[in-house]
């Protein structure tokens, strides 16, 4: 992990990139400070929500409700209140082995189910110190790249650090340090197979 950094120290060493002064404080009161505590949230999320990062992802038993849905589901479960994108798997038990189930819907921050016991998989809102050393380093890019024109002042360095971030536009923003990045992340996790495909059970 990234020991010791934080969303200042990214913004600051975003700011060094574009050769201007590092910040003290989000509410130090210049300009950069300003852009900085306005536009970082933001970007943090966005760039979270762009990939199934692996150290972004956790599991949760999800507490049941006492309402009951108007029709079609039996039990209304209340999501994770620290949970930031999608659900990628739902599981109807805590068991050792047990496989997803695909008869949810998610209404708000509520997920509707027949099933008495609801585990999920969930993308959540990772604190900097616990992001890895190539995250911090895409981050610092984002924020060059959204910094840069007004910093500096110049097209020509928003183009740049757009393209050190996520390449080329035909790149669909999965170029640049962001490819680097992915392919760093994705050498900790399995290649993900269907657990369930309901058209080869009935072939079968």
């Amino acid at each position: 992990m990234a020991a010791g950094d934080s969303a200042l120290t990214v913004c600051s060493d975003a700011l060094l990139l574009l050769g201007a002064r590092p910040i003290t404080s989000f509410n130090e009161g210049t300009d950069a400070a300003n852009l900085c505590d306005r536009l970082y949230p933001g970007i943090k999320k966005s760039t979270l929500q762009g990939y199934h990062w692996g150290f972004s992802y956790k599991k949760a038993q999800l507490a049941r409700t006492i309402n009951t849905p108007v029709n079609q589901y039996k039990y209304e479960y209340v999501l994770p209140s620290d949970r930031l994108g999608s659900i990628t798997r739902v599981y109807n038990s805590t068991s050792v082995g047990a496989g997803t189930v695909t008869d949810w819907e998610i209404q708000g921050d509520k997920l509707l189910t027949n099933y008495e016991q609801v585990v999920v998989n969930y993308q959540f809102l990772v604190d900097e110190s616990a992001m890895p050393a190539y995250f911090i380093q895409l981050l610092k890019y984002m924020m060059a790249w959204h910094l840069s024109e007004p910093i500096t002042d110049q097209v020509a360095k928003t183009q740049y650090w757009q393209s050190i971030a996520v390449g080329s536009p035909g790149e669909n923003n999965r170029g640049g340090y962001f490819r680097t990045a992915a392919g760093i992340d994705g050498q900790g996790n399995p290649t993900q197979a269907f657990e369930d495909f309901s058209l080869i059970d009935v072939r079968f």
